[in-house]
């Protein structure tokens, strides 16, 4: 047993090491692992951030198609002698005019 002794305690020693290395090293490196995951989580990449401003532009040309049809059908009405339909046009041109400045120029077609 004497010389299978003196062959594998060497080699039991480097691959001991090899793994002391390795957790040093991951000992060493996780604060650096956690903080880079959480300045990833707390940033908004560029592509997210054009991803959400063309959700929210989408929803704001959405809502006023909406308003531009609401005030089509109460100008009819309007027309049609019912007063309640006009003030209620005049509110819809209002928020059709604040809307409208908050979107971007369209190009012209």
């Amino acid at each position: 047993m004497g010389p299978v002794r003196y062959i594998c305690l060497p080699l039991l020693a480097v691959a001991l090491s090899g793994c002391l290395a390795k957790a040093a090293l991951d000992v060493a490196t996780a604060p650096v692992k956690v903080a880079g995951k959480a300045v990833d989580m707390a940033t908004t990449s560029q592509s997210e951030a054009d991803e959400k401003r063309g959700r929210e532009l989408r929803k704001q040309e959405e809502r006023l198609g909406k308003l531009e049809r609401e005030w089509r059908k109460l100008d009819k009405a309007c027309g049609e002698g019912n007063t309640t339909a006009c003030t209620k046009r005049d509110e819809i041109a209002l928020e059709i005019d604040s809307l409208s400045h908050t979107l971007p120029a369209q190009p012209e077609r």
